[in-house]
């Protein structure tokens, strides 16, 4: 499999250079070359699999022949072993034609996990082999930190730097970051949003010197693999319900479109997806794009579902690519305008491409908190504020047909108990993985918005 930038000037790569690499050269993200097929008695197969094996049939594709196919089935037997449950994105129903995607099974009770922990493991072997160290460096709005510290926790090959907005993520969040105490572990507080995070980092990465000496990887979903990983519960759950003739429509909570976007490379594969609702809350940057055509931030704000507080969603360059018919210097041009102009235009044939799968909505602070409350009411169900806005969202755009309608549950309750006992009047109950984490020291330094001291930073503490 070969990979190429969604901005045309940087070279092809294959899957392990692509897994190291992150960010390519002229800025742009990395994509397939050609969109890998799955059959549909390979898709009909998945059904009643171990998640593993599920996992390795949708991978395996993408992967090429970076890494051997039974050194990466053990990885991923590996690292959804960490779930407990070998049905590890299980299907609960809460409606007629409506489900839960659970995606809160891992390690640390996010849909993070799921790519991370391969991902993790895929960077281990590959440094191994290579006889080398790497610094994994990332941004977090609040899951994709404790998600990859904790996939990458102790191990020898790698050193670990995660940003995020200080007091802009939830406590759970924030402490499963900085209790682990695991010398290779360090979080960086940074005053400002996560966008302003996403960019020192993407300026790092930019950085030929330090990505050289640092050896510097990413973990955000600007790395392909974290892609690639998340495709697979759209096949499972696609599967689970029988493939049917008119398709799945799934629901996501979208703050990077990192998540929704693996929706749309399911599409791409064969996986049944009928539809994709772009579920935001009031920082709805991609609600008013798909539904106006006109990409343009407009500050971001805190809300009660804070890993979704972005409005620079780096992956949906990934799209646009697609829908400029792989004109790279189309998409340069566009990802100009937005640097230079503040935003960009999307031509009007290629936004109704787009409203073809995909539709989008906002959703407020109070339709939130009334969302898990109803979901309660209704079902005895809790669920997090992000997966709220999801289900509020969908409401919005029920062109359904009684087709299936699956609400991805990003995250579990017991991250975000203020939000929750705020809807229904009491927390909800405390997982064993959460039990005495605030009992535990954190360690964490705030430092200036500034790359060069964040640079510095990375320099002195990297082993």
């Amino acid at each position: 499999m070969i990979y190429e930038s969604t901005r045309g000037e940087a070279p092809r790569l294959d899957f392990e250079a692509v897994l190291t690499t992150g960010l390519a050269a002229d800025g742009g993200l990395y994509v397939p070359a050609r969109w890998p097929r799955l059959p549909t008695a390979e898709l009909e197969g998945l059904a009643g699999r171990r998640y593993a094996d599920a996992a390795f049939r949708v991978v395996r594709p993408f992967v090429g022949d970076a890494v051997a196919p039974g050194a990466l089935a053990a990885i991923l037997d590996d690292a959804y072993a960490a779930f407990g449950r070998d049905d590890a994105a299980p299907l609960v129903r809460i409606g007629d034609d409506a489900w839960l995607l659970e995606l809160f099974h891992g390690p640390t009770l996010a849909f993070k996990d799921y790519a991370l922990q391969v991902l993790g493991r895929l960077f281990d072997r590959v440094l191994e082999r290579r006889g080398a160290r790497a610094v994994v460096l990332g941004a977090t709005s609040g899951d994709t930190g404790s998600a990859a510290i904790h996939a990458c926790r102790g191990r020898a090959n790698l050193d670990i730097f995660i940003l995020h907005p200080r007091g802009r993520i939830s406590d759970v969040q924030r402490r499963q970051m900085t209790t682990t105490g695991d010398a290779n572990v360090h979080n960086i507080a940074v005053d400002g949003t996560f966008d302003d995070c996403q960019a020192l980092v993407k300026t790092l990465f930019a950085d030929p010197g330090l990505t050289r000496d640092m050896r510097l990887v990413a973990v955000n979903s600007i790395n392909w693999a974290r892609i690639a990983a998340q495709i697979v519960y759209y096949a499972t759950a696609a599967a689970a319900l029988g493939l049917p003739s008119g398709g799945v429509r799934f629901a996501v909570p979208t703050g990077n479109f990192g998540d929704v976007y693996a929706g749309y490379a399911a599409h791409r594969m064969g996986v049944p997806v009928a539809g994709l609702v772009v579920a935001t809350n009031r920082n709805d940057i991609l609600a008013r794009c798909l539904n106006g055509g006109v990409y343009r931030p407009g500050g971001v704000r805190p809300t009660l579902s804070p890993s979704m507080d972005i409005e620079i969603s780096s992956n949906f360059e990934r799209l646009l690519y697609d829908l400029y018919d792989r004109d790279g210097a189309e998409v340069a041009d566009l990802m100009r305008r937005l640097a230079a102009d503040g935003g960009f235009a999307v031509d009007g044939a290629r936004l109704a491409a787009a409203r073809r799968l995909f539709r989008a909505a906002r959703v407020d602070e109070d339709e939130t908190l009334r969302t898990i409350a109803r979901v309660h009411a209704e079902t005895g169900i809790v669920v997090d504020p992000h997966t709220a806005v999801g289900i509020a969202a969908a409401a919005r755009v029920p062109d359904g047909d009684g087709r299936p309608l699956v609400h991805l549950a990003t995250a579990h309750p017991a991250k975000f108990p203020r939000a929750v006992t705020r809807a229904i009047g009491r927390p909800p109950p405390v997982p064993p993985a959460l039990a005495g984490l605030a009992d535990l020291p954190e360690r964490c330094d705030a430092l200036a918005r500034d790359p060069r001291t964040i640079a510095d930073y990375i320099r002195a503490r990297a082993r």
